[in-house]
């Protein structure tokens, strides 16, 4: 990956922050499925389900005026879409269309239930400072591998903002008009994927190598989603069978899919120069010393990560930022 954030902004999108404005109450739009559901102990909407947003125009991912955040989701039963707000101590959750009572049935996973936060314990004066300023922290866990999979796949190499556009152009392109009041999309299944003709990735500004990486995926996207009910290590292997495949994209995908709470990102760009900065003040940290540094985390190193990119703390820049490129138009 290179050059995907600004030194703040990026950093803190890599670490999940979205802003969701204080609720200011629930109704039950037409045709909505309904549920209610009590977190234990507190949760903050847009850190946790804030890595599913593939940029500010993603058009499976919306915040609204009202506090609600609003996700589509292409699940077993079919295109659903969830609103999720805050309503007092309880969340109240909508859901439209054949897989509404799927996503409605996981919510409490979406927003963090399977996580355990107790099992963190700060090492290090920043992280703790972060740690504490952010209790409602959660990692969500969707249950669902190849929406995450394709969108993590055209970040490979890239800046942030050509991988948005990507995305967005082909969800718009590909998908399908989500169910519910909001003018989303579904994310394609995988056969339409699959079966992207060359010149549409082009004009969407995908090379071969990354739309090749996808299309494998596509194919064999049952055996991929059995990932999400596997533990780390096998789900690691199951995802990096398909060429293309690697240690830095395996682990940005289960961090979605699986919650998986030590699944630290290797292979970045920034990411390694980001924590040795943070922690000991070394910018030119490599993948070996970041995760010597995180060592003593292990089994939470995912989420010691996030809480030093939330910091903002980042070294200052001392090369051009990486220029723009779009194949598209070419």
């Amino acid at each position: 990956m290179a050059g995907r954030f600004d030194p703040f902004t990026r950093t803190a999108a890599r670490g999940g922050r979205t802003d969701v404005p204080p609720g200011r109450g629930t109704t039950v739009g037409a045709g909505a499925r309904e549920r209610r559901w009590t977190p234990e102990g507190p949760l903050d909407l847009g850190l946790t389900l804030g890595p599913l947003r593939r940029g500010p125009a993603d058009p499976t991912f919306r915040i609204t005026p009202d506090g609600s955040v609003w996700r589509t989701a292409r699940t077993p039963q079919g295109p659903a879409t969830l609103r999720v707000a805050r309503a007092g101590g309880e969340v109240h959750a909508e859901a439209w269309g054949p897989g509404a009572d799927w996503v409605l049935e996981q919510l409490p996973v979406l927003l963090g239930a399977a996580d355990d936060p107790a099992a963190f314990v700060p090492r290090h004066r920043l992280v703790h400072a972060s740690h504490r300023r952010r209790p409602g922290l959660r990692l969500t866990r969707t249950g669902m591998v190849l929406e995450s999979l394709v969108p993590t796949v055209l970040e490979q190499k890239v800046t942030a903002d050509e991988a948005y556009r990507s995305w967005r152009r082909l969800v718009r392109q590909y998908g399908e008009p989500a169910p519910g009041p909001q003018d989303l999309y579904v994310v394609p299944d995988a056969p339409t994927w699959a079966m992207i003709p060359s010149w549409d990735w082009h004009k969407a500004g995908v090379d071969a190598k990354r739309s090749a990486t996808i299309v494998r995926a596509a194919r064999v996207a049952n055996r991929l989603e059995e990932a999400a009910a596997m533990g780390p290590a096998e789900a690691v292997r199951r995802l990096e069978a398909v060429p293309g495949i690697g240690p830095w994209t395996s682990a940005e995908t289960l961090q979605r899919s699986n919650g998986d709470p030590d699944a630290v990102t290797t292979g970045d760009l920034h990411l390694p120069g980001i924590i040795g900065y943070a922690l000991v003040g070394d910018r030119d940290t490599d993948d070996a010393a970041m995760l010597e540094l995180l060592a003593p985390y292990a089994g939470q190193r995912h989420r010691a990560a996030r809480l030093i990119l939330l910091t903002g703390r980042t070294p200052p820049r001392r090369a051009p930022r990486m220029p723009r490129g779009d194949i598209g138009r070419l």
